[in-house]
Protein backbone atom coordinates (compact mmCIF):
# COMPACT_ATOMS: atom_id res chain seq x y z
CA UNK A 1 0.00 0.00 0.00
CA UNK A 2 1.55 3.39 -1.17
CA UNK A 3 1.71 6.07 1.50
CA UNK A 4 1.37 9.30 0.61
CA UNK A 5 3.65 12.03 2.69
CA UNK A 6 2.87 16.09 2.54
CA UNK A 7 5.52 18.39 3.01
CA UNK A 8 5.47 22.19 3.15
CA UNK A 9 7.39 24.33 1.39
CA UNK A 10 6.91 28.57 1.25
CA UNK A 11 3.00 28.32 1.27
CA UNK A 12 3.50 25.47 -1.58
CA UNK A 13 2.33 21.73 -0.75
CA UNK A 14 3.93 18.49 -2.44
CA UNK A 15 3.22 15.06 -1.90
CA UNK A 16 5.47 12.86 -2.65
CA UNK A 17 4.40 8.68 -2.87
CA UNK A 18 6.82 6.23 -1.76
CA UNK A 19 6.08 2.70 -3.18
CA UNK A 20 7.34 -0.21 -1.62
CA UNK A 21 11.10 -0.54 -0.37
CA UNK A 22 12.54 -1.88 -3.51
CA UNK A 23 15.95 -1.97 -4.88
CA UNK A 24 15.12 1.91 -6.55
CA UNK A 25 14.09 2.83 -3.42
CA UNK A 26 17.30 2.05 -1.37
CA UNK A 27 19.50 3.65 -4.59
CA UNK A 28 17.39 6.76 -4.69
CA UNK A 29 17.84 6.74 -0.45
CA UNK A 30 21.90 5.81 -0.80
CA UNK A 31 21.68 9.23 -2.97
CA UNK A 32 19.85 11.20 -0.99
CA UNK A 33 22.91 9.73 1.63
CA UNK A 34 25.24 10.89 -0.30
CA UNK A 35 24.39 14.61 -0.65
CA UNK A 36 23.91 14.53 3.27
CA UNK A 37 27.88 13.04 3.00
CA UNK A 38 28.59 16.39 0.86
CA UNK A 39 27.29 18.48 2.42
CA UNK A 40 28.96 16.92 6.02
CA UNK A 41 32.25 17.20 4.38
CA UNK A 42 31.98 20.54 1.96
CA UNK A 43 30.09 22.77 4.83
CA UNK A 44 30.07 21.18 8.22
CA UNK A 45 33.64 20.42 8.32
CA UNK A 46 35.02 23.99 6.53
CA UNK A 47 33.06 25.80 10.22
CA UNK A 48 33.30 22.94 12.41
CA UNK A 49 36.82 20.88 12.63
CA UNK A 50 36.09 18.31 14.75
CA UNK A 51 36.41 14.52 15.00
CA UNK A 52 32.54 14.26 15.92
CA UNK A 53 32.16 15.59 12.41
CA UNK A 54 34.72 13.27 10.59
CA UNK A 55 33.01 10.21 12.33
CA UNK A 56 29.82 11.46 11.60
CA UNK A 57 30.55 11.81 8.01
CA UNK A 58 31.96 8.11 7.98
CA UNK A 59 28.75 6.82 9.74
CA UNK A 60 27.04 8.39 6.68
CA UNK A 61 29.81 6.46 4.35
CA UNK A 62 28.44 3.22 6.31
CA UNK A 63 24.70 3.81 6.24
CA UNK A 64 24.94 4.76 2.59
CA UNK A 65 26.98 1.35 1.62
CA UNK A 66 24.25 -0.43 3.84
CA UNK A 67 21.24 1.00 2.23
CA UNK A 68 23.20 -0.29 -1.38
CA UNK A 69 23.87 -3.25 -0.28
CA UNK A 70 20.11 -3.78 0.45
CA UNK A 71 19.35 -3.04 -2.70
CA UNK A 72 21.77 -5.92 -4.22
CA UNK A 73 19.64 -8.12 -1.86
CA UNK A 74 16.45 -6.99 -2.58
CA UNK A 75 17.18 -7.81 -6.79
CA UNK A 76 18.59 -11.11 -5.64
CA UNK A 77 15.28 -11.70 -3.76
CA UNK A 78 13.45 -10.99 -6.91
CA UNK A 79 15.46 -13.39 -8.88
CA UNK A 80 14.52 -16.08 -6.09
CA UNK A 81 18.17 -16.19 -5.27
CA UNK A 82 17.51 -16.07 -1.40
CA UNK A 83 13.74 -16.02 0.02
CA UNK A 84 15.26 -13.24 2.70
CA UNK A 85 16.92 -10.59 3.96
CA UNK A 86 19.89 -11.21 6.99
CA UNK A 87 18.83 -8.78 10.14
CA UNK A 88 22.28 -7.79 10.83
CA UNK A 89 24.12 -5.49 8.48
CA UNK A 90 27.59 -7.52 9.10
CA UNK A 91 25.50 -10.49 7.73
CA UNK A 92 24.03 -8.88 4.74
CA UNK A 93 26.98 -8.00 3.57
CA UNK A 94 28.71 -11.56 4.11
CA UNK A 95 25.27 -12.57 2.18
CA UNK A 96 26.30 -9.73 -1.03
CA UNK A 97 29.80 -11.15 -1.26
CA UNK A 98 28.48 -14.78 -1.48
CA UNK A 99 26.39 -14.26 -3.69
CA UNK A 100 27.94 -12.56 -6.28
CA UNK A 101 31.80 -14.41 -6.27
CA UNK A 102 32.96 -13.40 -9.26
CA UNK A 103 31.98 -9.34 -8.72
CA UNK A 104 35.18 -7.70 -8.06
CA UNK A 105 34.49 -4.06 -7.71
CA UNK A 106 31.53 -5.13 -5.77
CA UNK A 107 33.89 -7.25 -2.91
CA UNK A 108 36.47 -4.43 -3.05
CA UNK A 109 33.67 -1.89 -1.59
CA UNK A 110 32.71 -4.13 0.64
CA UNK A 111 36.38 -4.29 2.27
CA UNK A 112 36.33 -1.41 2.40
CA UNK A 113 32.57 -1.25 3.96
CA UNK A 114 33.93 -3.56 6.58
CA UNK A 115 37.61 -1.15 7.25
CA UNK A 116 35.10 1.56 7.69
CA UNK A 117 33.09 -0.24 10.25
CA UNK A 118 35.74 -1.30 11.82
CA UNK A 119 37.22 2.38 12.59
CA UNK A 120 33.64 3.57 13.87
CA UNK A 121 33.71 0.29 16.35
CA UNK A 122 37.07 1.01 17.52
CA UNK A 123 38.35 3.31 20.22
CA UNK A 124 39.41 6.64 18.31
CA UNK A 125 42.19 9.60 19.05
CA UNK A 126 41.95 12.72 18.15
CA UNK A 127 44.74 15.44 17.04
CA UNK A 128 44.74 18.87 15.96
CA UNK A 129 41.19 19.57 16.26
CA UNK A 130 39.75 22.86 15.23
CA UNK A 131 42.30 23.03 12.61
CA UNK A 132 42.74 22.30 8.97
CA UNK A 133 44.47 18.98 9.52
CA UNK A 134 42.37 17.42 12.00
CA UNK A 135 42.83 13.89 12.05
CA UNK A 136 41.20 10.68 13.76
CA UNK A 137 43.22 8.92 14.79
CA UNK A 138 42.09 4.73 15.32
CA UNK A 139 44.34 1.90 16.53
CA UNK A 140 43.72 -1.35 14.31
CA UNK A 141 44.58 -4.76 14.87
CA UNK A 142 47.84 -4.45 12.83
CA UNK A 143 47.68 -0.77 11.72
CA UNK A 144 46.92 2.59 12.65
CA UNK A 145 44.30 4.58 10.60
CA UNK A 146 44.52 8.13 10.59
CA UNK A 147 41.13 9.78 8.69
CA UNK A 148 41.93 13.89 7.51
CA UNK A 149 39.84 15.78 5.70
CA UNK A 150 41.84 15.03 2.83
CA UNK A 151 40.99 11.35 3.39
CA UNK A 152 37.30 11.83 3.67
CA UNK A 153 37.14 13.42 0.19
CA UNK A 154 38.87 10.86 -1.11
CA UNK A 155 36.27 8.35 0.31
CA UNK A 156 33.74 10.51 -0.97
CA UNK A 157 34.67 9.77 -4.62
CA UNK A 158 35.01 6.52 -4.15
CA UNK A 159 31.10 6.07 -2.62
CA UNK A 160 30.23 8.58 -6.19
CA UNK A 161 31.80 5.67 -7.97
CA UNK A 162 30.60 2.58 -6.06
CA UNK A 163 27.20 4.23 -6.36
CA UNK A 164 27.19 5.03 -9.97
CA UNK A 165 28.38 1.31 -10.48
CA UNK A 166 25.66 -0.05 -8.04
CA UNK A 167 22.93 2.07 -10.15
CA UNK A 168 24.23 0.56 -13.60
CA UNK A 169 24.73 -2.64 -12.43
CA UNK A 170 20.79 -2.65 -11.16
CA UNK A 171 18.93 -0.38 -12.99
CA UNK A 172 21.01 0.15 -16.05
CA UNK A 173 22.71 3.18 -17.19
CA UNK A 174 22.58 6.35 -15.59
CA UNK A 175 21.18 9.28 -17.92
CA UNK A 176 22.94 12.15 -18.55
CA UNK A 177 20.57 14.05 -16.53
CA UNK A 178 20.61 12.58 -13.65
CA UNK A 179 23.10 13.57 -11.22
CA UNK A 180 24.84 11.56 -8.60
Amino acid sequence: MPLLIEKHKKERTFLYLLVGSGMEDYLLEAREELKRLEHIIYVSLKYTRTVDVIVNAIQRMVNNFDLIIEAFLEKARREGKIESLPKSPALRATHVAKLYPDDKELHRNITFYTFLKNILNSTHGRREEFRRHVTLVVELENSTAEMTIDNLMNCEKFMHQFFTYAWETLIGKLEENDEV
